[in-house]
């Protein structure tokens, strides 16, 4: 039998309570359930002690059992430090959307243009430097000539 701790939710529309038990996988989210190992307020404050209250013993027997606990639950067992911290990684949580990849991307296109007309202005002032001194010079030549 594949065993979970999970959270099976109670409470009135928008005023959640969850009950963490252990069940049996195949069975509903809110359905039947071996054993009750605590509660989970979320509506009050986090560092209230009252929010998250687990028979510790009773989670520790279920893990030795084979027990698998879900993502929140495994959160709360880390925060008790019951079960070592893993790592997470939720790539598309990270990335941005849509429009502002397009805003990146507009901004480093903007950024490279600016870069090539710098990378021009600087080799044209070298070139037009000679073009400059040739109407000096024509103007020497024209002194000596009167």
């Amino acid at each position: 039998m594949a065993m979970k701790i999970r959270l099976a939710r109670g409470g009135s529309k928008k005023r959640p309570y969850y009950s963490i038990v252990a069940a049996d996988s195949r069975m509903a989210r809110d359905g039947r359930f071996i054993e009750k190992l605590g509660t989970y307020q979320p509506l009050l404050p986090k560092d209230s002690e009252d929010r998250i209250k687990m028979n510790m013993e009773r989670v520790q027997y279920w893990l030795g059992e084979g027990a698998q606990p879900t993502d929140r639950v495994s959160r709360f067992l880390e925060a008790a430090d019951v079960l070592p911290k893993k790592e997470r990684a939720n790539l598309k949580k990270g990335e941005p959307g849509k429009a502002a990849q397009d805003r990146v991307k507009e901004k480093a296109d903007k950024a490279e243009a600016a870069a090539a007309a710098a990378e021009e202005a600087k080799n044209a002032p070298a070139e037009e430097a000679p073009a400059e001194e040739a109407p000096a010079e024509e103007a020497a030549a024209e002194e000596k000539a009167e």
